[in-house]
């Protein structure tokens, strides 16, 4: 990384600027909380090199196409159509709401909480 500066008065003051801000989700929030609390030494690795917003959106947008993924899976292996949710919606709510979490917990435990 090259480093380029701007005389001011008698000082040469480094010309930084932060790297693009990427927005990130639930699951790069969350994922940044625990390097912070759990793994500080990768947490400042990856803010020093500014590579911290990069790899959290990466795992933000991983985690929720794998959540999908799952889900979809589970949906069509417990039988929850869309026949269901036009015949019992309370029915087809409970469950989706039980597979969603379940999917939510596999990812969080493969893709976040390292």
């Amino acid at each position: 990384m090259e480093l380029t500066y701007t005389k001011c008065g008698d000082y040469l003051l480094p010309d930084l600027t932060l790297p693009k801000q990427t927005s990130i989700g639930k699951y790069g929030m969350l994922l940044k909380t625990y390097l912070k609390t759990y793994r500080p030494a990768a947490y400042t690795a990856l803010l020093i090199s500014g590579r911290l917003q990069e790899h959290l959106a990466e795992i933000d947008r991983t985690a929720k196409e794998r959540i999908e993924l799952i889900t979809a899976r589970m949906a069509a292996a417990q039988n929850v159509t869309e026949s269901l949710k036009a015949n019992d919606q309370m029915k087809w709510v409970g469950r989706m709401n039980a597979i969603r979490q379940s999917a939510e917990e596999t990812v969080l435990a493969e893709a976040v909480y390292l």
